[in-house]
């Protein structure tokens, strides 16, 4: 089939195997070539016997996951398994990117000399806990960090059977404000109407910190985590532009529960000298944030405004930097005064939030976006699904099911 980029409420439908195989090689290579150029210098070195070996990345296919995959093989020389739930290519329809990255991902690792593999399934279930520590014994016997990047639409709770659905809105009335589509800069004010009570609960049930700690809990009654394990949530604030959807909102609700999550599991890894973090990261294009009204023109905005400044940053980068400059140091690792690490403080450097403001002002309904790089955030959605690369020849008749 020729495989071609279908979009629809900025949700793309298709994935390109081919380009999501180059995607996932730009990265390693990035990582590959940092001590290459000397870019290590910027840390405490040295870092590599700190760096962990055995990883566990649940929702790893993408995002910040798979970059934690990523950077964990490239800079220690991580063996990895990755947890997440993907649709399988079929002769007609391509596979989620996410499967496409994994594929992609582990056929390099292994040649590289590194384990790599996957458990496909929901990530809330018990069958699929179960089944990763089969896995984590076969493979790897421990695991020395373990990475939670999930964002889904729902969970079905494994105790109960009930079903929760998350929501992106915002919390007691409606949220108006100027909004952009990824494939049209003309600005729009979009309207979100307020979550109910239960749409509130039902969100933190899903995106909160209760299916970390059932995870965190199972591994260390299995004794699976080593000594010293440590484990991380990714988690996000962003400027107070979209506060009233993101952070004061149903999402942000369910981070707050995540990151409060963090101190009790610390206490439950104590007995083997292990500690939990959220990590507060950048505003990046993902698959989950692509959807959030008003996110796209702020990170059109902040992406011009970070370019021009030369501290943008993509996700593998973010990444690094979390690995190498805050956890695995001999420093003592830095967190803010809630404990959490803060991989989002160049977004948040005042020079930066006082810039995008001003762009904000700017904006008017109606009219083209001004002073903003929505091309670049398009750009970097279409590269998540495998298009845009113009290596690839996108008219060509490819069978989907072969990576």
């Amino acid at each position: 089939m020729i495989i071609t980029k279908k979009v629809m409420r900025n949700v793309s439908l298709t994935a390109h195997p081919e380009g999501c195989k180059r995607y996932v090689q730009q990265q390693i290579d990035w990582v590959k070539n940092q001590a290459q150029n000397g870019e290590d210098t910027r840390y405490s070195n040295p870092t590599q016997e700190l760096l962990p070996k055995r990883v566990l990345v649940i929702g790893g296919s993408t995002g910040y996951g798979l970059s934690s995959r990523i950077v964990a093989a490239y800079t220690g020389g991580a063996d990895t398994i990755n947890v997440s739930f993907e649709r399988e290519p079929a002769e007609k329809k391509t596979a989620t990117p996410g499967w496409y990255n994994t594929m992609a991902f582990e056929q390099q690792a292994k040649k590289d000399g590194m384990k790599a593999c996957s458990v496909f399934g929901d990530a809330f279930s018990t069958s699929i806990k179960e089944e990763t520590a089969r896995k984590i014994k076969e493979e790897l016997g421990q695991v020395d960090l373990v990475i939670y990047s999930l964002a889904s639409p729902l969970r079905n709770d494994p105790v109960t059977g009930v079903t929760y659905r998350s929501v992106l809105k915002p919390i007691g009335k409606p949220f108006t404000a100027l909004s952009v589509d990824l494939d049209d800069d003309v600005v729009k004010q979009a309207t979100i109407d307020p979550a109910t009570d239960e749409q509130v609960q039902d969100t933190v049930k899903v995106m909160g910190g209760e299916d970390w700690s059932l995870w965190v809990d199972y591994l260390l009654e299995q004794g699976l985590l080593a000594e010293g394990a440590m484990t991380v949530a990714y988690s996000y604030i962003g400027p107070r532009i979209t506060y009233p959807v993101y952070r004061e909102g149903t999402i942000g609700k369910a981070k707050e529960h995540l990151e409060n999550s963090a101190s009790a599991l610390t206490d439950k890894l104590e007995a083997i000298g292990g500690k939990a973090f959220v990590s507060v990261n950048k505003a990046l294009v993902t698959r989950a944030s692509a959807v959030i009204p008003v996110v796209p023109l702020y990170m059109a905005l902040l992406y011009q405004v970070m370019k021009e400044k030369n501290i943008h940053e993509h996700c593998t980068q973010q990444i690094y930097r979390l690995f190498l400059g805050q956890l695995y140091t001999k420093e003592e690792i830095p967190t803010d005064q809630k404990g959490r690490l803060r991989v989002d403080d160049w977004e948040m450097l005042e020079e930066v939030q006082n810039e995008v403001e001003r762009r904000w002002a700017l904006q008017k309904e109606g009219q083209p976006l001004l002073q903003g790089d929505l091309d670049g955030v398009l750009e970097e959605y279409e590269h998540i699904h495998g298009f845009g690369f113009p290596e690839i020849d996108y008219k060509a008749d490819i069978d989907p099911r072969i990576v």
